[in-house]
């Protein structure tokens, strides 16, 4: 195998390596709301041993990674394809540890049974989060930038019932004081969702400054 097919099957590796960690991110995420919505301790303490999975095959590909920079020495935009497989990983990986939050939470709230409205909200921005994590690896495997461009909608649209959620348990927490545990733990989660809608996001600023070459904000 030539020099060129040595490092061209290297990249491909990469890729796929990229794909199985988000498989196991993305459900981790769902996995993490379930037991949320559910209240399962179960599912709940899943999801943060997974968690040890997705840490070891993180450092395994970001070890490749680096091999492949080292030994490869690759340039211009065979670089950039190295660079952003790093930085997606590092933003899948951020992702993976808040449904480790968005999991404790859901074991903190054991117990109890949940009754403040807004719990209703968070399957809604979950899905939502769910599709931009879709729509942020489609655009990287097909290096589409028009798909990637319009994840800014739906960030938009995450942050837009993040603020309706916030201010509904705030007036729970307010006219309730019985809640006001619960509404807090469901704060947290709003956030934590919040924040891997932003790191999707992430992901789809990489895959423009891959195509493209250029850096640009989409949050």
């Amino acid at each position: 195998m030539t020099t060129r097919g040595a490092f061209d099957k290297a990249l491909k590796e990469l890729q796929q390596d990229i794909l199985r960690m988000a498989s196991l991110v993305e459900q981790a995420v769902y996995d993490s709301v379930q037991s949320l919505v559910k209240v399962d301790v179960t599912e709940a303490s899943q999801v943060i041993m997974g968690d040890d999975m997705i840490d070891k095959l993180f450092l395994e590909i970001e070890e490749k990674c680096i091999k492949i920079i080292a030994t490869q020495q690759p340039i211009a935009r065979d670089l950039r394809v190295v660079i952003t497989g790093i930085k997606i990983l590092l933003n899948l990986e951020r992702m993976a540890d808040h449904a480790v939050d968005i999991a404790r939470s859901a074991m903190c709230l054991s117990g109890q049974t949940l009754t403040v409205k807004p719990l209703e909200h968070i399957p809604q921005m979950a899905k939502l989060t769910q599709q931009m994590i879709k729509d942020g690896l489609d655009a990287y495997v097909h290096s589409d930038i028009e798909k990637a461009s319009a994840m800014c909608a739906l960030d938009d649209d995450v942050d837009y019932i993040f603020a309706q959620v916030f201010r509904e348990l705030i007036n729970c927490m307010m006219e309730n004081p019985e809640v006001v545990m619960q509404s807090t733990y469901l704060l947290h989660v709003c956030r934590y969702l919040e924040r891997i809608a932003d790191h999707a996001t992430n992901i789809g600023e990489e895959v423009i400054y891959l195509v493209t070459g250029e850096h640009k904000e989409l949050n």
